[in-house]
């Protein structure tokens, strides 16, 4: 495994917190009444149709926790919105896009934090998704509890929580500045379990900190963790930088970007155990492929796997003979 120098990456996690936010450029200018961003999308259900799904990025105030590689603070405000903000969001975009069988309330941290979720706009945000087919949101494990039952009390529709593993490798969890164990984890998915709720995990495709071999074999076994959770979803993210500490972590060679190979290689590991969906996030995908040759018909194939859910036939290449 790669490392860094203990003077270059701070031990504890106080002094972690404080070096990320040093390495960070301003946030973006964003609206309280209205989403940073949404969009619609087709999501291959568990019966293998494809599902209109709209995705709302609400603005709201940023996560209380501090991920070296996080960007999603860049889109976010210093102070909780009022109340009804939120709603007023969902209004807005829900007015913008057209009709969708589900929803994902995504908001840059946590939905069961009331500093970015008032608690007083559960009933208000639960009767505008009330007629989708399922609702998903996100958070940190630490803050799936009583809110989470309270939310599903008056939803009316299947609950379906997202929670960011990363990685199962527990040393690195902890550089990552997750503030969050395995038990942790595990733990915040067997109350999901109990209380009727699906599970969705995010992980990490070569976390900072590991080299390429390590970053593919932990994806694995991270994979393998979040099943072994009860997950119905995994969604795989190639780690990237833009948030200014990552930067720096390239520049002291304690990361890098995976690569195309690592990336399929990954999702193909997901699929072949038939063990419930498995998605890998296409956000710039193409800038993980070194070869232009093949960059193209290589996307397409990626697009496949989260269209459809198989393994297709791998893309060769002449010029680069697969090694993007």
């Amino acid at each position: 495994m790669s490392d860094v120098t203990a003077s270059a990456y701070p031990v504890s996690a106080t002094e972690r917190d404080s070096w990320i936010m040093s390495q960070r450029p301003p946030h973006n200018v964003v609206d309280p009444l209205r989403p940073y961003a949404f969009l619609l999308e087709e999501e291959c259900s568990r019966n293998g149709t494809l599902v209109p799904t709209t995705t709302i990025f609400l603005t709201n105030r940023e996560c209380p926790w501090r991920c070296v590689m996080c960007d999603l603070w860049r889109n976010t405000l210093t102070e909780t919105v009022p109340v009804g903000a939120i709603p007023t969001q969902i209004e807005y975009a829900l007015s913008q896009i057209g009709p969708a069988r589900q929803i994902k309330l995504y908001n840059s941290g946590s939905f069961f934090d009331p500093r970015a979720i008032p608690d007083a706009d559960y009933p208000a945000i639960a009767n505008q998704v009330c007629g989708f087919e399922r609702v998903i949101v996100e958070s940190h494990p630490a803050l799936v509890g009583e809110r989470s039952l309270r939310f599903q009390e008056i939803l009316r529709s299947p609950l379906e929580i997202a929670m960011g593993l990363e990685t199962a490798h527990e040393e690195t969890l902890v550089r990552l500045n997750k503030r969050m164990t395995l038990d942790q984890f595990r733990a915040a998915a067997t109350f999901l379990k109990r209380a009727g709720m699906e599970l969705r995990v995010f992980i990490l495709i070569k976390p900072p900190f590991m080299d390429e071999e390590d970053g593919l074999a932990w994806a694995k076994r991270s994979i393998d963790f979040a099943f072994d959770c009860g997950a119905g979803v995994v969604s795989l993210i190639p780690t990237r930088g833009g948030n200014g500490a990552m930067e720096t972590l390239v520049a002291q060679n304690a990361f890098a970007p995976p690569s195309f190979e690592t990336i399929e290689a990954a999702i193909s590991y997901g699929m072949s155990l038939k063990r419930g969906r498995v998605f890998v996030d296409l956000w710039d995908i193409a800038l993980f492929a070194k070869c232009s040759a093949c960059c193209e018909p290589r996307v397409q194939r990626l697009q496949a796997m989260n269209r459809q859910q198989i393994i297709p036939a791998t893309i060769p290449c002449s010029i680069c003979d697969g090694g993007s």
